[in-house]
């Protein structure tokens, strides 16, 4: 091997290596447009591509910095259970796929809780993030939920969500789809109480998570041109043997055949749920 291949190409690719890491740092490539959008101007314009608006995923600390008022919300630690209740394994260990999932994120699952202030109202957040295995709802994010709702029943309290979600964590088998049940329950209990609880729908949120507690709104919400749905269209669209209509999960038709309420753009979403919140707990 010469010195050319053996030194000198290995510093070359490393120096060409760290620009493309570079560049990729300062441009983001809106999926909608396919424009390439300046970094930094994405994030002051709380992750909105300028071009098309396009909402791009929000991490949940900027998104509850935006919600609660200044300085008023603390994060509500998750419930923590055993990592693999069925020992399930594919092509890799259910337990490698957690340590993968918690050492790209830094959470500990798909979900993080908050309680706090808006406009002077108390209010518990529930957000999740699709980072984290698609969003997937297995039995710590299901228990988590509950907890929130606990917490907001316990210190009567609003209850905010925002989902974001592949559906049920099948890893995790029936007890995954057991907290479908709990969840659904749990806001049962929460409005009882005549307790508030508005969901908002994030790109995208789809199966179990759809079908349990995030259509259980007083008042749903929904970014623009969200995905929402049960199941793929492909999957309908065979089993039904029609074509679908057009966007006919996103969040605009949606709304026009009155799954949801409103459909806001993020710049709106804290004045929209300010505005709410006075009318709901007067």
């Amino acid at each position: 091997m010469s010195w050319l291949s053996e030194f000198v190409a290995p510093k070359i690719k490393a120096i060409i290596g760290s620009r493309e890491q570079s560049d990729n740092v300062l441009w983001t490539k809106c999926p909608e447009c396919e424009r390439m959008v300046y970094t930094k101007e994405l994030e002051t314009n709380n992750m909105v591509c300028g071009y098309c608006d396009h909402h791009f995923p929000l991490p949940i600390d900027s998104r509850f910095k935006m919600l609660f008022d200044e300085g008023s919300f603390k994060e509500i630690a998750t419930v923590h259970v055993q990592d693999d209740p069925i020992k399930f394994k594919d092509n890799k260990k259910y337990t490698d796929r957690l340590k993968e999932a918690r050492r790209k994120t830094g959470m500990q699952d798909a979900c993080v809780l908050a309680n706090g202030t808006i406009s002077s109202k108390s209010v518990v957040a529930f957000a999740m993030d699709f980072a984290f295995m698609g969003g997937s709802m297995g039995l710590s994010l299901g228990k988590s939920f509950v907890k929130a709702t606990n917490v907001a029943i316990d210190s009567r309290s609003a209850l905010i969500s925002f989902t974001a979600s592949g559906g049920a964590r099948m890893q995790e088998g029936m007890f995954s789809l057991m907290q479908m049940a709990s969840t659904v329950a749990s806001i049962c209990e929460l409005k009882e109480r005549r307790l508030p609880f508005i969901n908002v729908f994030t790109h995208p949120t789809t199966g179990g998570v759809l079908a349990s507690f995030a259509m259980l709104g007083d008042i749903n919400i929904a970014e623009p041109r969200a995905l929402i749905g049960f199941a793929g269209a492909g999957v309908i669209e065979k089993t039904i043997m029609q074509k679908l209509p057009e966007g006919f999960q996103k969040s605009e038709f949606l709304r026009e055949h009155g799954m949801i309420d409103i459909i806001s753009h993020r710049k709106d979403l804290n004045n929209t749920i300010r505005t709410l919140l006075l009318c709901l707990m007067k």
